[in-house]
């Protein structure tokens, strides 16, 4: 099995690394694990909604080429689906059940994703309707991705 994180722009803040670089090393025992980073395109901090749309394109398909077509992928979007950490562990081995080996989650830049990145997902993934920046969505994810490991194998996680 392997799954892997792709998410635009490059994580600055220690503390981040640190907390990834922590799942990262617990995920080893039941995965092989990696997070790919895409560049960011830069832009002003205005734009119209036609430039905020190119931008996601030019992001989308960086994205785009790191996906391969046997990835199942999640796409974080605040409109997907708002699962418990139960029902994702359940969805995750429900997948792993009908023959899914390679998962990839994808975390856009702070703009979020293009339609064809959205289109090209098998699923969309919401973690509330609260914004968070990120660089600290890729912390929560990886935690939550390692918490499915740990309840779908009966092992004690805090709830």
């Amino acid at each position: 099995m392997k799954i892997k994180v792709i998410c635009v722009g490059k994580l600055k803040e220690k503390y981040l690394k640190q907390g990834i670089q922590e799942y990262t090393k617990r995920l080893g025992s039941y995965t092989k694990f990696e997070v790919i980073e895409v560049v960011d395109e830069k832009a002003p901090e205005t734009l119209s909604k036609v430039e905020m749309i190119q931008v996601k394109e030019k992001e989308g398909q960086r994205i785009l080429a790191k996906i391969k077509e046997q990835d199942y992928c999640f796409a974080l979007a605040i409109n997907g689906e708002n699962p418990t950490s139960e029902s994702f562990a359940q969805q995750i081995d429900q997948l792993m059940i009908q023959g899914k080996s390679d998962f990839c989650f994808i975390i856009g830049g702070s703009l979020g994703l293009s339609s064809a990145v959205l289109t090209r997902s098998n699923a969309q993934l919401s973690f509330g309707k609260m914004t968070y920046p990120h660089q600290l969505m890729r912390l929560i994810l990886v935690e939550q991705i390692y918490r499915s490991f740990r309840i779908n194998h009966g092992e004690p996680y805090h709830k």
